[in-house]
């Protein structure tokens, strides 16, 4: 009980808010969350960004069940991406741990590396649709082999900057998917990022508790807003032209990516 009575109302509704964001917008909820914390809520960058992967790991595991049961998720792409995600997670993991964390030095690396995600996720959002348009035209140009080498390094890429921020599973992630595999449906790729992050969140996460980094009550105060809100999100899709919500996302995202650095 004392965990429940330390549920904080501002912190669910917050959950809620960016429950609501994530279910109509498809944004990963790390590019809204963490900043939030830092920024509104003056939570310890390297407490918020550890408490949000462990957040992600759990509310994604629910997303991954609901594609899985769908068969929309390509285990292949899942597979290619957690072969270079795993590894590069336990690495940076092991990194901070040997840096001292929590230390300034780390604070500093970690507050860089969100305000450096925010940044390339900001035109990842403005600019899908060109991009998906870019890639129907490129793709036959990228050999099978190397798409495969190339997905396994995006993995990589993704477990060090997610690990440090808690950024670039969603928006970065679908972004490079799309160009690697221009033929899948998007509903396919969303379901491979989404069942992808939930490894990589929930091991980089439990890297973070390892190194005393989750505020639990903050977690349960999350989770509380974040169920209903993705729910009703979901259900609020098409509320709101595409074309603005990328604007308006691009723009916050921007905006808060230059203000944490």
């Amino acid at each position: 009980m004392p965990l429940l009575e330390s549920i904080n109302l501002l912190y669910v509704l917050s959950g809620l808010g960016v429950g609501f964001l994530v279910g109509m917008t498809g944004v990963g909820g790390g590019s809204l969350m963490t900043p939030l914390l830092i920024l509104l809520f003056k939570v310890h960058p390297q407490s918020a960004v550890g408490t949000d992967l462990l957040y992600a790991a759990l509310t994604k595991t629910v997303g991954t069940l609901v594609h899985g049961r769908k068969q929309s998720v390509e285990w292949h792409v899942v597979g290619r991406l957690a072969l270079g995600s795993i590894p590069a997670t336990l690495l940076t993991i092991a990194a901070l741990h040997w840096a001292g964390s929590p230390s300034p030095a780390v604070t500093h690396v970690i507050s860089v590396a969100l305000g450096i995600a925010l940044l390339i996720t900001a035109p990842s959002v403005l600019f899908r649709h060109k991009l998906q348009e870019l890639s129907r035209r490129k793709a036959a140009a990228i050999a099978p082999a190397t798409t495969a080498r190339l997905t396994t390094l995006l993995g990589a890429v993704l477990g060090v900057m997610v690990t440090l921020s808690s950024v670039g599973a969603g928006a970065i992630g679908m972004a490079a998917l799309i160009f690697l595999y221009p033929r899948l449906e998007i509903r396919r790729l969303v379901g491979c990022d989404i069942a992808h992050a939930v490894p990589l969140t929930a091991i980089a996460g439990m890297g973070h508790w390892w190194i005393g980094d989750i505020d639990m009550p903050l977690l349960a105060s999350l989770l509380c807003g974040s169920v209903p809100g993705i729910i009703l999100g979901s259900l609020c899709i098409g509320l709101i032209p595409d074309r603005v919500q990328r604007i308006i996302l691009a723009a916050i995202l921007l905006t808060v990516g230059l203000k944490v650095i």
